[in-house]
Parts: C-alpha cells; sequence; structure tokens
C-alpha cells in the first residue's frame, strides 16, 4: 500500500514549503466552514491558485468543510463544496453527517473524508461511514495503532502521526462554545485546555507540578516510522494550519525523510542535529500519543501549554537593568528565549559579553548579558525558543522539479516534433520549421541544448530521445518557441486536471410535523433522581446507571444513556436507549427503540433527516443551535421527535486521560482513585468550579453552572418544540420537583 504524507497548509507560503519539502497531500481551508478559523486561509480565487499549483507538482489538495453546518447555511456550504468540486478539488474534509449524505446526493463525482470532528473510534461507526459512500476516514487520535490495525474496512485511513493533541474527543468539546461562545465545532476553539487550573478534592487543592492540567505534549512518532509504514494506514498527518511555514516545511521533509529511508531499506533515525531543530521549532514536550500507547505524564504537560524550546542555560544574576547568563548552548541576536519557571519570554536584541561589548552571538561556555526588558527578578533556567538563523535557513528551500522525457523528430521535408511527457500527460508540438543546411547546419548537441534549457519552470529532462537528419538548419529562435509553447501547455494540462463534475438534483425532504402534546424528558444520575421523574410523570427518562435501568427498565418511559465512547456493544436487544455516537446505530437500529443524544452534533434538517431514515425515534438537537436556527430545522423538515435541552449541567469535554489517576494516584496501575468516594473537581483562574466524573476509563469534565432556558420556553412552544429535555447532575428529589413544576407552568 502506497504511503501518503500530508501536509497542513494556513497560507500560500506553507503551502509552497509543504509541497517543495515533499508532502503527496496537502489539507487547507477556505474562509469559511473550517475547522481552524483563525488561520489566514484561503479565499476564492487564492483557492483556485492553491489548487492548480499542487496539481502541477503532482500534489493532492484536500480541503476542509469539517464545522456543523446551521440550516441557514446549507444552501451556502452546498454551493461552495461545489465550487470547490468543479475547481478541481480531489476530496473535501467533512464532519456533519447530514451535510455529507447531502453532497453524495448532489455531487456523486466528488471524494469526501470524514474528519476527526466527526469523533471516529470504533469499526461500527465505520461500517456507517461506508455506507454513506465516503472515501477515507480520520479516525479519533485516541486510537491507538494496535487498535487501527483491526480495522477490516475498505475505506482509506487517515491518522496523526505529528504535531498538537486535543485533550478532548475531537467533535465532543464544549468547552470554548460554553465559557466564550467560541465553537471548537465552529472552527473557533480558544484552547480551554491550556489554561491553568487546580484540583480540587473535596474542595481542598491538591499541590501538583504545574498548573496546566488539560495541556497534552505534542505528538511526534519519528521512532515508529517502521510500524506506520507497515500498518493499515494510508495517509500520515501532520497538524498544523496555525503553525508558521518553516516549521510545517521542515516537519515535512523529515517525515519524508523518514518515508524514503523505509522504502529504501535504510536506517530510520534522526540525526541529533535534526532532532534538535525539530524541538527548536516547535515542542510542548513530546509524546507518541495514544497512538503508541502513552498516558500520564508520558502524554502530558503540566507545567507550560506553549512550545518550550531547548535549554540554553542558567541565569547567574538579575538587575533591574541586566540578566546576566552562563550559556550551554548557542544565542543570537533575535533570537527568542523563555525563562523557564517565570514564564516570561522575550526577544534578545543586543547581547553583551563581559567587557559590555555588543556581540551578535554567543556559545556554550560563555557568560553574556542582556537587557531586562520582561523585569525578571529571579534566577532562572533559560530556554531558547526562537532560533533566528535556523529560520532564515529553512525559509530557503529547493523547489520541486517534475521528471520528464523529451522526444524530438527533425527530418528535412517533414513538421518538426517535439514531445514532451511526464508519464501521465503528453503533449506533441509539430511545425514545419526545418530546412536544408547551407552550411554545417544543426546538430543534434545544439538541438537537445536548446531544448533542455528549462530555465525556472518545474521541469527536468530525465531522458531524451533525439531522431536528427544530418544536414539540415533549425532556427534557434523556432526551437525556443516551441520549446516554451509545449511547456506552458504541460503546466496548463497539469494544473486543470479534474474529475468529472456531476451534479443532480437534492432529494426532497419529507417533512413530518407533530401535534402531540408537550412532553418532559430528564436524565438521571441517581435512584433518588430517578424517582423524582418517575413521580412528576417524566415522559421518558434516560438513566446513566445500567444496575439502575435494569432494575427499572419496566417502566416504559425508562431507557439506557450509552456512553458517548464505545469500544464494545453488549447485548441491548429490545432495549430503550440513548445513544451518543454513530456506532450504536449499526448495533441497535434493528432491535431497539432509539433516541439520540445532544453530542451526535445534529444542526440541520438534513441531519435530522438522515437519523430518521436509519430508525432513529426521537432527536436532541445540538445545544450550539439558536432558537432562530431550530426554527429554520422545523420549517424544514417539521417537529417530530425534535429535543431541545433546556435545563442541566452539561459535559464540557470528555477524555481518555485522566488526571485523577496521573495527579492523584501518580499513573500506579491498578488505580482506583475515582472509587475512593471523594469528589473531584477542577478550579478555573475565575474561581468557578468543574465538576470530575470518571467512568469506564473515561473522564468527564461538567461545566461550572447549569443551562436554564426558562426565558426561551414560549418561544421554543411557539416555533413547534414537544420535546424539553433536563439533565440532572447533583439536584435532590425536592429540586427536581420545583424544576419541573416551574417549567410546567411556564408552559402552561
Amino acid at each position: 500500500m502506497k504511503k501518503e504524507l500530508l501536509a497542513p497548509a494556513g497560507d500560500f507560503e506553507t503551502l509552497k514549503q509543504a509541497i517543495h519539502n515533499g508532502c503527496d497531500a496537502v489539507y487547507l481551508g477556505g474562509k469559511k466552514f473550517g475547522a481552524r478559523k483563525f488561520a489566514s486561509n484561503f479565499d476564492d480565487q487564492e483557492m483556485v491558485q492553491a489548487i492548480k499549483y499542487c496539481h502541477l507538482y503532482g500534489v493532492k489538495i484536500y480541503v476542509t468543510v469539517n464545522t456543523v453546518i446551521f440550516e441557514s447555511e446549507v444552501e451556502e456550504c452546498l454551493e461552495y463544496i461545489t465550487f470547490l468540486h468543479k475547481s478541481g478539488v480531489d476530496a473535501v474534509i467533512m464532519q456533519d453527517l447530514g451535510m455529507i449524505s447531502l453532497v453524495r446526493q448532489v455531487l456523486p463525482n466528488l471524494d469526501i473524508h470524514v474528519s476527526t470532528q466527526a469523533h471516529t473510534h470504533n469499526a461500527n461507526q465505520i461500517k456507517l461511514l461506508e455506507s454513506l459512500g465516503v472515501t477515507r476516514v480520520v479516525v479519533a487520535r485516541e486510537m491507538s495503532l494496535g487498535e487501527i490495525r483491526k480495522l477490516d474496512t475498505k475505506l482509506e485511513i487517515e491518522a496523526f502521526i505529528h504535531g498538537a493533541l486535543c485533550v478532548c474527543y475531537s467533535g465532543q468539546c464544549l468547552f470554548s462554545k460554553l465559557l466564550l461562545n467560541r465553537s471548537g465545532n465552529r472552527g473557533e476553539c480558544a484552547g480551554i485546555c491550556r489554561l491553568p487550573f487546580t484540583l480540587l478534592e473535596n474542595g481542598k487543592e491538591i499541590k501538583t507540578d504545574g498548573k496546566y492540567l488539560l495541556s497534552p505534549k505534542e505528538l511526534n512518532t519519528t521512532n515508529h516510522m517502521k510500524e506506520l509504514m507497515e500498518s493499515n494506514i494510508t495517509s500520515f498527518k501532520i497538524e498544523g494550519r496555525m503553525k508558521n511555514p518553516t516549521t510545517i516545511g521542515f516537519l515535512t521533509r523529515m517525515y519524508r525523510m523518514l518515508i524514503d529511508h523505509y522504502q529504501k531499506n535504510e536506517e530510520i533515525v534522526l540525526t541529533e542535529e535534526e532532532q534538535k531543530k525539530l524541538m527548536l521549532l516547535f515542542n510542548r514536550g513530546f509524546t507518541e500519543g495514544y497512538l503508541f500507547n502513552q498516558s500520564g505524564k508520558d502524554l502530558m504537560n503540566i507545567t507550560s501549554p506553549n512550545h518550550v524550546g531547548i535549554p540554553i542555560g542558567k541565569v547567574m544574576s538579575v538587575t533591574k537593568k541586566r540578566i546576566t547568563i552562563k550559556l550551554d548552548n548557542t544565542l543570537h541576536q533575535n533570537d527568542g528565549i523563555r525563562f523557564s519557571n517565570q514564564q516570561l519570554g522575550m526577544t534578545v536584541n543586543f547581547i553583551y559579553d563581559q567587557k559590555n561589548k555588543l556581540i551578535s552571538g554567543a556559545n556554550s561556555g560563555d557568560i553574556i548579558e542582556i537587557d531586562n526588558k520582561i523585569h525578571l527578578t529571579e534566577k532562572d533556567i533559560v530556554l531558547k525558543t526562537v532560533d533566528s538563523l535556523l529560520l532564515l535557513q529553512l525559509e530557503h528551500y529547493e523547489k520541486k522539479k517534475i521528471p520528464i522525457s523529451i522526444r524530438v523528430y527533425a527530418h528535412l521535408n517533414q513538421p518538426f516534433q517535439l514531445e514532451i511527457t511526464d508519464d501521465f500527460n503528453t503533449i506533441l508540438i509539430e511545425e514545419d520549421i526545418v530546412e536544408k543546411a547551407t552550411g554545417n547546419g544543426t546538430s543534434s548537441d545544439r538541438v537537445f541544448e536548446q531544448i533542455s534549457k528549462l530555465g525556472d519552470s518545474p521541469f527536468e529532462i530525465k531522458d531524451s530521445n533525439l531522431d536528427i537528419e544530418n544536414g539540415i538548419f533549425i532556427p534557434i529562435s523556432k526551437m525556443n518557441e516551441l520549446r516554451r509553447k509545449a511547456i506552458l501547455k504541460l503546466i496548463e494540462k497539469r494544473e486543470n486536471e479534474k474529475k468529472k463534475v456531476i451534479i443532480q438534483e437534492k432529494i426532497h425532504l419529507q417533512k413530518v410535523v407533530s401535534h402531540d402534546s408537550i412532553l418532559f424528558t430528564a436524565l438521571v444520575r441517581n435512584r433518588e433522581q430517578l424517582l423524582a421523574c418517575l413521580q412528576e410523570k417524566v415522559d421518558c427518562i434516560y438513566v446513566t446507571n445500567y444496575d439502575l435501568y435494569q432494575e427499572y427498565k419496566n417502566y416504559k418511559n425508562v431507557y439506557l444513556r450509552l456512553d458517548r465512547v464505545m469500544n464494545n456493544y453488549p447485548n441491548y436487544e429490545k432495549d430503550r436507549l440513548l445513544i451518543g455516537e454513530t456506532g450504536s446505530i449499526i448495533s441497535y437500529a434493528e432491535h431497539n427503540c432509539l433516541h439520540s443524544d445532544y453530542y451526535l452534533n445534529v444542526t440541520n434538517s438534513y441531519f435530522v433527516s438522515y437519523l430518521r431514515n436509519l430508525g432513529i425515534f426521537n432527536i436532541t438537537l445540538s445545544i450550539e443551535n439558536t432558537k432562530e436556527e431550530i426554527s429554520n430545522i422545523i420549517q424544514k423538515i417539521g417537529n417530530r421527535g425534535l429535543e431541545v435541552l433546556v435545563y442541566g449541567k452539561v459535559e464540557a469535554m470528555i477524555m481518555k486521560y485522566c488526571p485523577l489517576k496521573m495527579l492523584v494516584g501518580n499513573d500506579t496501575i491498578p488505580c482506583n482513585i475515582c472509587h475512593n468516594g471523594k469528589k473531584y473537581e477542577l478550579l478555573d483562574r475565575n474561581g468557578e468550579k468543574y465538576p470530575l466524573i470518571q467512568d469506564k476509563e473515561l473522564t468527564h469534565i461538567l461545566y461550572y453552572q447549569n443551562i436554564h432556558l426558562e426565558n426561551d420556553m414560549k418561544k421554543l412552544k411557539q416555533i413547534g418544540i414537544l420535546r424539553y429535555r433536563f439533565d440532572f447532575f447533583d439536584e435532590t428529589r425536592e429540586e427536581i420537583d420545583r424544576i419541573l413544576k416551574k417549567y410546567k407552568t411556564i408552559l402552561s
């Protein structure tokens, strides 16, 4: 299986760096609908240029359209994807299953790759994606290589091998949306996981070595290329649409080298110098990630959420004006440094030697001084975070050359023929320019000299075949003209390589309107809450505890809430289930009554229609929908079975990482911290407390406050919502009674 090296591009310069340093494909985003809204990204004109540039160099281009799509955006999004298809993209990367189903109907000849934002972490989910007709899936970063190897699928598998890690399962994080109204599912993530937190045990602080308790290290798999090359992964993905061009260029060149070494049966290792450059360009500390079964301290860097660079010395003394440093590595003007303990950073503008003379740089063992423009107060360890000379070096790269073969036929009384081929395309130029020589004539060597003057074109000649008759004359200017014409034609042909575009009409969605009475649904976590909901005659009760569900399953309104992360599917035949991930549809739709949770991120009518067609009876809409968007969905598809969360404590994150095991249990195995009966919370900078729940090797972080939509209830009723959802956490029986009666009164 040929392996693809896939590099990110946040702008055109990064695109060039990726291509000329050896990637096979790039992924990038437009100005809308991409999960990296704050990268530079590409407007429509730049996108067309990028597609042409990639195809010129034989590189595939995939465009991210991987946000959730609101109902008001459906037509604009479809129009944009149609534009991309017509412009020649090789695939679009998408998250929203409703939009994927729509695009498959309308643009059947466009390849779709399913984004890691779609939360694909098991074989059943992949079976569902196969039925949608997509061609590739980007698996969750939480999957190990062993788990990936067990996947039996016709889909191409793409996996991240380098770059930043999300601590939460991708597509399942609501932290940024809840706290700052910046949705990670809309490309607006504020990086809450990189902020400081304090761990509380029964309300008291637990001392930790650092404050950045949710911040993972940087993924780095350079030591595992042999295992990766021998796996079923098709595409090796580098993260980094927000990273600078030189970093992406270096990462691409480094992984290209390792892949090529493997293919040539050469040693697959980085030199010490390459490892140093890698650390200088960007690292938060390196981890091999869940891909290679790392966790705890091997996965997380709680001391710093930023690029840490490399240590280069120690502060010997500090005054208000100067900082004296003893170096154990080089330092030059315009380098960036950070002082480790105090987390203060600066660019070094001036360096002074021990005689107070300005110098441009210093070496290991030197004692130097720099200006104290950041008001450093204590001795510290010095880290180099920017190496200015390295950046200058990496800005310059050798442009990739495309090998071509040329054939020249030149005989008297015959048209001159120049044929250029790149193994896929052949350009033939013919013209009557051959004359009888009056002198020595034009030799084969002279013909080759002129034809091979490719200048700064993207081509280089790998072989040639010249059939030149003796005693003929060919004007040099004409040969140059034909060469230029042939090269331009080949460039044009390569740049405009694209699939046939087929556009079909959208299938009309069936609008189903319900006139049932208003229903209340509730999620409960214990017996007291369940009994309270039964007493209040809640129409549908979702139970998180399996044993509790078994005890009360004879009540027709009691459902079992399944996990959002499923690694196996127990036999729940004929049970009533609330599902939180799409693989459960494959397992349970045939024999069960299924409702879907709001973590499926349903934000448009096409997703509603898709789930209805799969046998989902009731669908809880994403909490990211506004009232206006909910109204738009109902106008298009009807209100049958649509449910809205109006009260409750929402899960901000779900993680494979367990802070309790690492920070309290010191990564010991087995760990029973979560069963010690104590209450654990994360405390943020503003004094807000986020409850932690550990369940089945997953950690859930709940938001610090409850959602209350009591002021929106009459509007929701007016637009047609009949099902109202309540998520209870630690409410008592009395509190539940009061809350439910309050909302019933509002709607009466």
